[in-house]
């Protein structure tokens, strides 16, 4: 299973977008104090997010304790200030997609810790970042592709038996 970590997420929409990404894909959703919004059973049914009960979602305190609870995983760190763009990951079963929050991105010292597993998605210079639900969902498909889109539908509707 494929697992998408927000660090701090502010934005309560990027959050509802990304969860629905992993509700569509099967992926575990950890999401890292302090955020940004309620995510309280009345605030998921108020926002009408009807997918939320297909998203199993973990909390942490915080980074150290999301850190502690993992010691040894296989994490990609996605930041515009990676070295290599995500087409030179190799994406295997059950590791960690790790993106930072709308403001700020990751933490410098956990960027440089884990230098060797960051990666960006190319763009223009001059372009600042993509929304954090696109990037979610572009590193994601391009996890489960390099996987064979492991328990998801290859057929569409249209498709001739």
């Amino acid at each position: 299973m494929l697992n998408i970590v927000l660090v701090e997420p502010e934005i309560p929409q990027n959050c509802g977008n990304i969860a629905r990404t992993c509700a569509a894909t099967g992926s575990r959703l950890h999401l890292i104090e302090p955020l940004g919004f309620d995510i309280s059973e009345k605030a998921v049914r108020r926002a009408g997010l009807d997918y939320w009960h297909m998203v199993e979602i973990v909390t942490y305190p915080s980074l150290d304790d999301f850190l502690e609870k993992h010691p040894d995983i296989v994490m990609w760190l996605a930041t515009t200030k990676a070295p290599r763009d995500y087409t030179q990951a190799v994406f295997q079963d059950d590791c960690y997609l790790v993106f930072g929050k709308e403001t700020a991105g990751l933490p410098e010292t956990f960027r440089m810790a884990h230098y060797e597993h960051c990666i960006r998605i190319p763009m223009r210079e001059d372009a600042r970042s993509l929304n954090l639900a696109n990037s979610v969902a572009i590193l994601t498909y391009e996890a489960l592709r390099q996987q064979g889109f492991p328990g998801l539908s290859g057929v569409g509707e249209m498709a001739q038996n």
